[in-house]
C-alpha cells in the first residue's frame, strides 16, 4: 500500500489549492479516504473523509463550505480542493486509506500566510 500526497505549497490568505493523494497497492475503489492535517504543537485531526464510491462525505465544521473532498477511482486518486484558506489552515496534510487500522502517507505542507 502506497500513498503520495501533492500539491501543497505557499498562498495567501484567501486563496486556494488542490491536494491530490495517488494511491497503489490496493483496490482504491473498494475503501473510504480520509484528509486529516496536524498543525506545529498541534494533534492530527479529521478534515473530511469519502466513502468507497464518492456518495458519502463528512467534513470538520473548520471546512465545510471551503474545502471539497473528491475522488477519481479510475485514476486511483482522491483530491481536496481547499478555497477560501485562512491561516489557521497552515498544517501538513494527511491522506489515509481506511483499510483495516489505516495507512497514511507521508504528508504534503500547506503553509497559508501573507
Amino acid at each position: 500500500v502506497q500513498l503520495v500526497e501533492s500539491g501543497g505549497g505557499l498562498v495567501q490568505p484567501g486563496g486556494s489549492l488542490r491536494l491530490s493523494c495517488a494511491a497503489s497497492g490496493f483496490t482504491f475503489s473498494r475503501y473510504g479516504m480520509s484528509w486529516y492535517r496536524q498543525a506545529p504543537g498541534k494533534e492530527r485531526e479529521l478534515v473530511v473523509g469519502i466513502s468507497s464510491a464518492g456518495g458519502s462525505t463528512n467534513y470538520a465544521d473548520s471546512v465545510k463550505g471551503r474545502f471539497t473532498i473528491s475522488r477519481d477511482n479510475a485514476k486511483n486518486t482522491g483530491y481536496l480542493q481547499m478555497n477560501s484558506l485562512k491561516p489557521e489552515d497552515t498544517a501538513v496534510y494527511y491522506c489515509k486509506a481506511r483499510i483495516g487500522n489505516g495507512y497514511w502517507g507521508q504528508g504534503t505542507q500547506v503553509t497559508v500566510s501573507s
